[in-house]
């Protein structure tokens, strides 16, 4: 599984994954499909998350997954009871009611460990390897979770045609199996052209990771720095990344001075990002200063990571390591304020960094009329890593989902300008300083995926779990 998300990305390993999970899993006791499921998410994660000892070290990479781990053996167990109690209670379940559950109480797992605890970790979900696969466009019917959901119902149904030699009765099966493979290959839900806005993308490439040694604005001059080359040139905004400002304009002076002088130069708005302060609280904030030399448009991140932006239960946790949550000074306040700007009569839907995995800050931004959708990023902290392909994978996702051209830029690496389609129109690679300048189309109208998504992964858990619980009860009485 881990092989089928960057950088490899070998998105059929996916469905052969989920194949080998599902046939290790049925016909296994609690017991053993408890042990089952918790190597593979331990493995698992282990793999996918490695970055996260980039520079703090095991501790944080090993405590994440073995939560995760332990996570997903909790929630794909239930997988394992499915293929037990289900053809028990109905023996011709086999044929479409055991795939069907199977392949939701798979998307529930996704949504627990998306959402529990500490707002979730929703990095790993199976819709997502698709980035580069024939299945992406699919989301922009169901959205990620609805993708996931019939890759495992396919998946399932195909493992029971082997199981019940269904070839030989063609239309048990077969026919079914083909319809679900048929809906794998659907076309992108159409969105409607809405003109372009030109934008520069700005990789300062500056020094913005957490251990990085560096001097009095020394960030917001590498982007300072990198964004020259365009002086002169025809833009509607201007866009820096995820921590491209060393300290608060609002309260510094010389900060607001560079600001103001890019959106002179430019003379359009810039879309900048950094930490501020509002009495005893303190944000990841977007703003979109203009050349009045203020900004009024803000969004602050809505997510912030635990362990990495603050921490939860810090007496809890310091009292375990000491060291290493000391060197999270910081403590950052979930946002509430919307995830757009408007640039003109544009709205420009945000995600700030990690903010791009939650689902209903890109829908919100979408909802609330974004023609285009920009997501500002910090990758410094997991250089060399598979971080930031990882991450600008599930951009690439989000594009597709929501029909929307896509601006992806770090501060370091890898950024890029993605269309509709979810195919690239420019791109720079992690370490170098420079800048994208593009025509993005905008779009307007919402997908299916958009107006759909929560309603199926609602009725997805819903059924799921109603489902499971009747089983197990009446498999209980019959036994």
């Amino acid at each position: 599984m881990s092989l089928a998300f960057p950088s490899f990305a070998i998105w059929p390993l996916a469905l052969v994954a989920v194949a080998i999970m599902l046939v290790c899993l049925d016909g296994r006791r609690l017991g053993t499909a408890l042990l089952v499921s918790g190597v593979y998410g331990l493995v698992f994660f282990s793999l996918l998350v490695s970055w996260t000892s980039r520079y703090l070290g095991p501790v944080p990479w090993i405590a994440l997954s073995v939560v995760e781990g332990a996570l997903t053996a909790l929630s794909l167990t239930l997988v394992a009871l499915a293929y037990r109690w289900l053809p028990r209670v109905m023996p011709r379940s086999r044929a479409l009611l055991l795939p069907a559950l199977v392949a939701a109480l798979w998307t529930t797992h996704e949504l627990f460990l998306g959402n529990w605890p500490y707002g979730g970790f929703p990095w790993a979900r199976l819709g997502m390897t698709q980035a580069e696969g024939p299945f992406a466009p699919v989301a922009s019917w169901v959205g990620v979770s609805g993708l996931g959901f019939l890759m495992v119902f396919a998946v399932a149904l195909l493992i029971e045609v082997v199981r019940a030699g269904s070839w030989r009765r063609p239309l048990t099966l077969i026919a079914p199996a083909v319809t679900v493979i048929a809906l794998l290959f659907a076309p992108l839900f159409p969105t409607a052209p809405a003109g372009s806005m030109r934008i520069a993308a700005v990789q300062g490439d500056g020094p913005t990771g957490y251990f990085d040694s560096r001097e009095q604005y020394s960030v917001i001059d590498a982007q300072l720095t990198a964004t020259e080359p365009l002086r002169g040139e025809q833009v509607d905004l201007v866009v820096w990344p995820e921590g491209g400002v060393d300290y608060d304009p609002f309260q510094d002076a010389s900060t607001a001075r560079r600001l103001t002088r890019v959106a002179a130069w430019m003379d359009a708005p810039l879309l900048a990002n950094t930490a501020t302060e509002r009495g005893d609280d303190i944000f990841n904030t977007s703003f979109l200063w203009t050349t009045d030399g203020a900004a009024t448009q803000l969004h602050d991140k809505r997510h912030p990571v635990p362990f990495g932006e603050y921490v939860p239960d810090r007496g809890f946790y310091e009292a375990l390591a000491p060291d290493l949550i000391g060197l999270i000074g910081r403590e950052y306040t979930p946002g509430t304020n919307p995830p757009l700007v408007r640039v003109g009569d544009v709205g420009v839907g945000l995600a700030i960094c990690f903010d791009v995995i939650y689902d209903e800050v890109i829908r919100e931004s979408v909802t609330q009329g974004a023609g285009v959708l920009v997501f500002q990023t910090n990758n410094a902290d997991f250089r060399g890593t598979d971080e930031n392909l990882q991450q600008l994978a599930f951009a690439r996702m989000r594009a597709i989902e929501t029909g929307r051209s896509v601006v992806n830029i770090s501060t370091v690496g890898t950024s890029q300008i993605i269309r509709p389609d979810g195919t690239t129109i420019s791109s720079l690679d992690a370490a170098e300083a420079g800048a994208l300048l593009d025509d993005v189309e905008l779009r307007s109208g919402l997908t299916a995926g958009v107006l759909l998504g929560p309603w199926i992964q609602r009725a997805l858990v819903v059924l799921a779990l109603g489902a499971l619980a009747g089983a197990g009860v009446l498999a209980r009485r019959r036994r």
